[in-house]
Formats: C-alpha cells, structure tokens, sequence
C-alpha cells in the first residue's frame, strides 16, 4: 500500500514559517515530525517557526547541531528538538532518550535517517528540497497514519 503525499512550494521563509506555525497548533505530545533535506534546505528554519509558534512569548531557539537535542515547555507540552546530522549509530540515539520522547512529547527530529529502524511509523515526514525560485522550497509530506490525513489537507488547501 502506497503512504499518502502532498507535495508544496514555499515560496519565501516567510511561507515555510507560516507554514510551520499552521502545523503547530495542531500538534500534541506522542507527534513526531521527521525533516529531511540537505544542509541549508530549511529545516531548522521551519523548526524555530514551529517551536516559536508554540511559546508565549517566543525564546531563543538555537539549532540542536552541537548539542543534539533542545527541549522546551510549550503550550502544547514538551517539545524535543533534535539535530542527529552528528550521529553515527541508532543506538546513540536511544542514548539521547528519543524512544521515550516520541512518546510523550512533541519532536523535531532533523537527520532522520540517523534514527534507521527507531523511526515511529505513525510519524510525519516532511522533506525539504531547494525550490525554482531563489528562497523558494518544495516540500514533499508523507504518512501512514491517517491522523494526518486531516491536517495536511487543512494545509495544503
């Protein structure tokens, strides 16, 4: 069977931050979203623009690179943010306490494909890639778990 997909262009930062801020208030803990993308494709951009969306008031939101993972208490409950470009092996993962986080928080994961098999398949995988346009970016979205099916209609409409 063939997951779902939506396919967008984000013609600005501001539109995959509009984007981003849309998705947020739809978010609860157990969420995980997956961002894959080359350096630069817009990732952590999209991350500070949710994160930002779900604080009150907004703090600072440094990229996880260096530290791995940033976790915040937002309106919606706890947020992990994680940078796994760094990571060699999914066992570091599980180190990091992302297994347990998946389950009670809301998560940011960029570099999923460090996470191979501890990925959950209820997940929202959101792939960045440069756009036509300068600034511009195409964002592909793919799930299996019809929880999304509803709110990715809601932003792609």
């Amino acid at each position: 069977m063939t997951s779902p997909r939506a396919v967008l262009t984000l013609t600005s930062p501001e539109a995959t931050c509009a984007l981003a801020s849309q998705l947020a208030t739809r978010l609860s803990p157990g969420d995980v979203l997956l961002l894959s993308g080359g350096i630069g494709a817009g990732k952590t951009h999209f991350a500070r623009c949710l994160i930002h969306a779900l604080q009150d008031p907004p703090e600072d939101v440094p990229s996880p690179t260096f530290t791995l993972v940033q976790v915040y208490d937002t309106a919606a409950g706890e947020l992990w943010h994680a940078d796994l470009y760094r990571l060699s092996d999914p066992d570091q993962c599980e180190e990091l306490g992302l297994a347990d986080a998946f389950e009670t928080a809301i998560c940011l994961i960029e570099w999923p494909d460090r996470l191979e098999d501890l990925a959950p398949a209820d997940a929202l995988s959101l792939s960045f890639d440069a756009g036509a346009a300068e600034d511009s970016r195409a964002l592909t979205l793919d799930w299996s778990d019809p929880r999304w099916d509803a709110i990715v209609t809601e932003l792609t409409a």
